[in-house]
């Protein structure tokens, strides 16, 4: 699986699709002003309602208080004695409020508690029992009517005031005025809420699902038709249909391939120009080349016989023929890569005894700059390659890291797994900063261009090697850290045309420092 499909599996749906984010996006918001229009709506419900009963039950209970006061002050101590009265007057209050079952009543007696039969008195609330015992007033608060027997508790609110007899002595009198039906009512408009919340909920996630789905279909088939220019299929074009904003998407996608059709085929014509003037001034120069190289090593072969001084130039003629000649060979080989026509000739070969061969060849030039040749290759790694090309690479890697070690130890290490072979050369040179680890690749391109080319380098080894990793479907990747030196790791699949997701070898090294 490759980094991309992977990344792409590993990802939410939140990541993956617009309309999941617009439905789930709506669906939050929706929940929101639904959860807050509800709350609003329920609570002025209730506030309606219960108010509306708190005002119906405090004028009852002041109607009751009244008739009530008023028979206790005309009542004959000698003939009745004050709780026999308070308890005829708790009777009739109760008897009453038991007509539709509207309140229930508790008169606090010089002996007990009086009060509608069955009733539990501690329904009264102890903070509407002391403020009752203050100041004279009507007083009220929400309580629990619960009952003496096995009948459910239901919600209810109490109302205090006192009697006073005539000689100034007050008697507590408390309503206890069920609001059952107002919570059932309550109760009806809620699941009446929520009903409807979840109605327009679904009915507002499934419309937002549409509209997504028509507002993006036209945006799908852009991103498909861009796919499909990417791919190569530059004649693809978009159905325009309408001439409102979507439609004006559509000819745009249209414009855009037309003029990208055109810049590349113009890019392509130079390509071609540029490909065969290369291919045929590095062909020309051969001729020439060869001409002048049989003469040089004419006068090379007789440098002795010269004066030192023309000797020197015979020598520097030689030295500058090389160069020339390795430029004419590796512009050839860029231009075969810009054309496409280079090819592999596969062989199974072991990479461990590639790099101790190349390695081997290098040792005159290492010793010329005082640098040790290391090799860790603790086991055959056997793969399907070019021979000829992966040398190359070596060489190219080998020499850059001798030229730029400054004389420090130069190791190549040599890996491999179920997949793939790796070779990672690795010098304690001057190094790069890790801006220009894809620079190194670039043709001709050098760090410091202040500094000469010792090795007798084109320019072009590191862009070759590049092509030949490539080539066969494998990976070079440079690091490197000034005053830390550089690695250059190459990877290549086991089997010719196969494939890998990782390399055996990290393309950072393990001394690195990682502050630096």
């Amino acid at each position: 699986m490759s980094d991309e499909a992977a990344e792409r599996t590993g990802r939410t749906p939140w990541s993956r699709s617009l309309p999941f984010r617009v439905v789930v996006t709506t669906l939050v918001a929706a929940l929101t002003i639904l959860a807050a229009t509800g709350w609003f709506l329920m609570d002025q419900s209730s506030r309606g309602i219960l108010d509306g009963r708190k005002q119906a039950s405090l004028a009852e209970a002041s109607v009751v208080l009244d008739g009530m006061q008023r028979e206790l002050r005309t009542i004959n101590q000698r003939t009745a004695s004050i709780n026999e009265r308070l308890t005829q007057l708790a009777r009739d209050a109760a008897y009453r409020g038991s007509v539709g079952n509207q309140y229930y009543v508790v008169v606090a007696g010089p002996v007990s508690d009086i009060g509608s039969a069955g009733l539990d008195y501690s329904s009264v609330p102890e903070s509407l029992r002391l403020a009752v015992l203050g100041p004279d007033g009507v007083y009220s608060t929400p309580t629990e009517i619960r009952f003496a027997d096995a009948r459910q508790a239901v919600p209810g609110l109490a109302i205090g005031a006192a009697l006073t007899d005539t000689a100034g002595i007050r008697y507590p009198v408390y309503f206890l005025f069920t609001q059952q039906p107002e919570a059932e009512t309550l109760a009806v408009v809620q699941r009446a809420t929520l009903v409807a919340g979840a109605i327009v909920l679904v009915g507002l996630v499934v419309m937002v699902y549409l509209i997504a789905l028509q507002v993006l279909r036209p945006i799908r088939a852009a991103r498909l038709a861009a796919e499909r220019l990417a791919a190569g299929h530059l004649d693809d074009r978009m159905a325009v249909v309408g001439t409102e904003d979507l439609a004006g998407l559509a000819r745009s996608m249209n414009h855009m391939a037309t003029e990208l059709d055109r810049k590349i085929t113009e890019l392509e014509d130079l390509s071609l120009v540029q490909q065969q003037f290369v291919s045929d001034v590095s062909h020309e120069l051969r001729t020439p080349l060869t001409t002048v190289r049989m003469a040089a090593d004419v006068l090379y072969q007789h440098r002795d016989t010269f004066e030192p001084l023309a000797a020197r130039s015979t020598e520097l003629l030689s030295e500058e023929l090389d160069r020339f000649e390795m430029l004419l060979t590796d512009l050839l080989e860029i231009s075969r890569f810009d054309a496409g026509a280079a090819e592999l000739s596969v062989d199974e070969v072991d990479l461990s005894q590639l790099a101790s061969d190349e390695l081997a060849a290098q040792r005159r030039l290492a010793q010329r700059y005082g640098t040790p040749l290391v090799l860790d290759a603790p086991e055959p790694c056997l793969a399907e390659v070019d021979v000829r090309r992966i040398q190359r690479i070596l060489r190219n890697l080998i020499t850059n890291a001798i030229e730029h070690g400054e004389g420090r130890p130069v190791s190549v290490h040599v890996r491999a797994d179920d997949a793939a072979v790796a070779v990672a050369v690795r010098d304690h040179g001057v190094g790069f900063s890790a801006a220009q680890a894809h620079q190194v690749f670039n043709r001709f391109w050098r760090a410091d261009p202040a500094r000469r080319r010792t090795v007798g380098g084109s320019g072009l080894g590191l862009s070759i090697a590049l092509g030949d990793a490539r080539l066969h479907g494998g990976w070079l990747n440079a690091w490197g850290r000034p005053g830390q030196g550089a690695q250059f790791r190459l990877t290549v699949p086991k089997h010719s045309g196969g494939g890998f997701v990782s390399s055996p070898w990290p393309v950072v090294p393990s001394d690195a420092r990682v502050n630096a």
